[in-house]
Parts: structure tokens; sequence; C-alpha cells
């Protein structure tokens, strides 16, 4: 670097160090007089940061002030995360990254990663040149059709991949320069953000039919060429196009849907945990969802494939799965069933009532993936404490406002007795005196790792047995002090130890496949630890 380059290294939040630079660089690189006198070191940066931090009082406020951090030092705002991220992950990424989707075109200040236009559909690979860094491996893609539990969000939905690539960072240390967020803006069918006058994106309403699908060909053939190591992790499509764009590029490129194999890779760690904790094996159980879109049937084939692991017939394992949704219980008399979700389908009395088909087909977990806030009601967990000693609850729901019940619900309508799990964090609960802690079913657990296995090993293409082993080696991480607490999750406070850990087991299993881009080494685990970032101050 060239003296007098002070100025631009203040204004690259990679090379930015505020505060942090030596008098030897400040001398070097012409920052005399652009900064305070003090040398001060990243601990008392990131002291500051807590202290500015704590003055705010809306969470969304403190998303806006850690977004401008990432902005201003990207070393600093990881430092900060890495940190705490039991403080920090609610605030950038769940919940509050809900609320920052919805107002994106009100606090929106300065552009990050590329938005892509279905209008420049021929343009792709030259609109990708454009990003700075020549060599990205992951990029996390929506089109904004399903945020969360939001609904169609349009452009506004750029927040979940800006959020969830920080926590590839944050909670697995994947460097950032590799990472890159993407829109694909296919317009909305959101009214009032069509109305809206600050809204960023495209005014039409959503292209659907041989326009998408082209769209997001053209999307994958340029990628794919312009940066020929990425990974490709689609994020919050409707079900209608996730399942298919998953099964459309699955064995051609690296690529996965979290929304269907991460959260199924999350739920079934948690299962497996729960089994665990109670003492029921796996086999011996029975499970009723509450929704039927992709996130439950990748669920559920996760299930049945970790059943057949377990020596059970494929046909006896899809016999303890059942799905409920907004028509009733999925049986076989129905005509309007998906091909995906008709696997699940049983021959029976049809049923409207969930706390019916309950007490008909005695589960010992419901799982919602319904996004119906306060869908389990006191009823239904009252129904499944009284045919279970021990009844699995997991409202796996986001944001907070769509799960479909409480942590303080769950333990108090149970009497204790719940093995519970959310999608979103809920505070601790006490009950007869005893406290209990919440554990978070979120997909954090699954794709940061995932994402440095791949990082690590190079891989070609991503398979459902390598999320299989992510979840089973999630579960193994679960201790019982952990049980003790009502934890079937990890602490989140670990999640850099648990993602390394999940990590290695994932490059292992891809090896195994012969699916890595790179040689086998004598020591995977030295390999992937060897590809961490760590947020510090380079010399």
């Amino acid at each position: 670097m060239e003296t007098n380059d002070g100025f631009i290294v203040l204004h690259d939040p990679r090379k930015n160090r505020g505060t942090a630079f030596t008098e030897e660089e400040r001398g070097l690189l012409g920052l005399k007089g652009l900064l305070p006198e003090a040398v001060e070191s990243i601990d008392l940066q990131v002291e500051r940061v807590h202290e500015q931090i704590g003055k705010l009082e809306k969470p969304i406020n403190k998303y806006v002030y850690l977004l401008q951090l990432m902005e201003t030092n990207e070393t600093l705002f990881y430092k900060v995360l890495m940190d705490d991220p039991v403080s920090y992950m609610p605030l950038v990424y769940t919940p509050t990254v809900g609320e920052a989707c919805q107002t994106f075109g009100h606090i929106f200040r300065r552009p990050r990663g590329i938005y892509l236009s279905i209008k420049e559909k021929d343009n792709i690979r030259a609109i990708l040149q454009n990003w700075q860094e020549k060599d990205v491996r992951f990029t996390v893609v929506t089109d904004g059709e399903r945020i969360l539990g939001l609904g169609d969000l349009g452009i506004c939905g750029m927040g979940i991949p800006i959020g969830k690539l920080s926590l590839y960072t944050a909670c697995a240390g994947v460097p950032p320069e590799y990472t890159l967020p993407i829109m694909l803006d296919a317009g909305t069918n959101n009214q009032e953000f069509l109305n809206d006058s600050l809204y960023p994106g495209l005014r039409q309403e959503r292209a659907r039919g041989e326009e998408y699908d082209a769209f997001i060909a053209a999307f994958v053939e340029a990628i794919t060429e312009v940066f020929p190591k990425i990974c490709i992790q689609w994020e919050d499509f409707a079900g209608i196009n996730a399942l298919r764009i998953l099964n459309t590029f699955r064995d051609k490129v690296c690529t996965f849907n979290d929304d269907i194999q991460g959260t199924a890779a999350v739920a079934t760690g948690g299962l497996l945990a729960a089994s665990r904790y109670s003492g029921k094996p796996l086999t011996h159980q029975k499970f009723l969802f509450l929704g039927a879109g992709a996130a439950a049937i990748g669920i559920a084939d996760m299930l049945v494939q970790r059943l057949q692991k377990e020596a059970l017939a494929a046909e006896v394992a899809y016999e303890r799965i059942y799905m409920f949704d907004n028509k009733g219980l999925l049986v076989t008399s129905r005509s309007d069933l998906t091909a995906y979700n008709q696997k699940f389908a049983h021959d029976q009395e049809p049923s409207d009532s969930f706390v019916d088909t309950i007490k008909n087909i005695r589960p010992t977990a419901i799982i919602g993936v319904s996004t119906i806030a306060g869908a389990f009601t006191r009823e239904v967990i009252e129904a499944m404490s009284a045919i279970n000693e021990r009844p699995v609850i997991f409202p796996y729901s986001n944001p907070t406002s769509h799960s479909e019940c409480t942590a303080d619900e769950a333990y108090n309508w149970s009497k204790g007795k719940a093995i519970f799990a959310s999608g979103s964090p809920f505070p601790p609960v006490i009950y007869n005196g005893k406290t209990f802690i919440p554990g978070q079913g979120n997909n954090v657990y699954i794709f940061p790792a995932i994402g440095l296995a791949v990082f690590a090993t190079e891989a070609r293409r991503l398979t459902n047995e390598m999320f299989l082993t992510a979840s089973e080696a999630l579960a193994k991480q679960v201790k019982a002090e952990d049980f003790e607490q009502g934890l079937i999750y990890p602490p989140l406070s670990n999640i850099f130890e648990v993602s390394v850990n999940i990590a290695v087991e994932v490059a292992t299993r891809i090896f195994d496949s012969d699916l890595a881009g790179i040689d086998r080494p004598l020591d995977i685990e030295a390999l992937v630890k060897s590809k961490i970032y760590r947020a510090k101050y380079e010399q």
C-alpha cells in the first residue's frame, strides 16, 4: 500500500481498523490527523460497541447500527458477533431480520450484494462480473416471495441473504470475502409495497411460469460460469418453486435449499436428541406436522431416511409420519395433494380438527411449520400431554410473531412435561420452581457448518446424506447437563465450536462420497480448522 492511501483505507470496511491502527501504521498509511490520538485494542472497540448498542431501545435500531458497523469495520462487526452470539444473533437474524425486511425500503442506506432484475435476464453474467471479489464460494439467494412467515416482501427480502451470510462467518468462520448475497427481483404481489414510494424494487406483479423458470436457469448458468466454485443456497422461495428449483439443479451444481434441507437437518437433530432425552427410541415414535409445505416435506423425508438407517422398512417409516394442512389431515381420498406431499397421505377418515387428529393417531411429537401464530393451543398441548409422558412440542415457524406457541405456553400447559424447541428464541420459563431454558431449533446450527465443510473441501455437490450427517453430529453434541435445563440443542453460546465439529463430520462425508474438489488430506479436522476466519486485525 502506498503512502497517503489512508483516506481510502478508512473507507474500506475490510481494511479499516479505526482507532486500532498503530502509530507506525498511521505514519505509513498517511492516517495522521485522520484519527483521534489514542491507539485502542479491538477489545476496547468492542466495549464501545456494547455501550452504544445498549443505549438503543428498539431491536430494529440495533440492527441498523450493526449493519452500518459491517459497512465501516467488518472485522470489528464479526468480533462483536463472535464474542457474544446469544445477544447479537437475534439482532442480525431472527427475529429482528423479519422487521428489517418489512421496512427495508425505509431503513435502506447503502446497497450490499447483487440485485438481479428479471428485466436483465440476458445480462446476468456481465452484472455478476461487477462484483469486486473474483473468487466467490457462497451465495445466499432469494426472490423474496416467502420471507419467513411474513409472505411476499419482494426485493425487501434482501435482508435474509445479508443476515444468513453474516452467520456463515460469525458461527463457522467462513471468510466473508468469499460470500455474496443476491436478490432475484422478479417483481412482487405485495400491493402495499407496490404503492410505497420508497419501495426500491421492480414495480410489477411477479413473473410466473416459463418466464420465471428461464430467469432462474439463466442465473444458475451465469453464476456457475463467473464463479466456478460457487455453492448456491436457495432461501425463502415459495414452496411451489422451492422444491422444483432444488430438484432441477441439485445434481448439476453445488446447491441446497436451507428451508428444505437445513430445516430438515436441524429438526431431525432435535428429534434425535429428544429421543435420547425421553429414552424413547426414534423407531417407536410417531410424528404429526402442522403444515405440509416444503419445510414439512424436507423434515419428513429426512426422518424417513433416518428411520430406514435404523432398520425400519420404508413403508413402515412413512406410516409413522402424518401431516395436517389448512384443509385438514392428509388422507388418500383428498384430490388436492401435490406430488411431493401425497406420499405422506394415509388411508383413513378425513379430519379437519388438529386436536381430534392428535387424539386419534396419538403422536409422540408435533412439529409446527405452518407460520400460524398460536396454532398449538392449550387444548392441543393438553391433548399431547394426556397421551405422552414427555410430549415433543416443536413450534418451528419464524419469526417469533408466527410461532405456533410460546415456550411459556408449552411448559405451563403441559405442566412441565414438554420437550420443547422453537424456531425463534424465547426467554427461560420457571414452572413449579424449575427453570427451563427453551431450545432454539434454528438452521444456524446447520448451514454455517455446511458452508465451512464446503469451503474446506471445495465440494462439487451436496447430498441429503450430508445433511443427515450434520443432524447426527448436532445431536451428539447435546450433553446431559443440557437436558437438565430442558435443552435439546447445544447452547447458542457454543455455536462456533458446535459448527466446527459438524463441519469436520460433513467434510468427512464429502470425501467419503468422492465429491470433494481437492485430494483427501491425512487429517480432515486440521484441514477444516486451517480454513477458519478469525475476527482479528492482521499485522
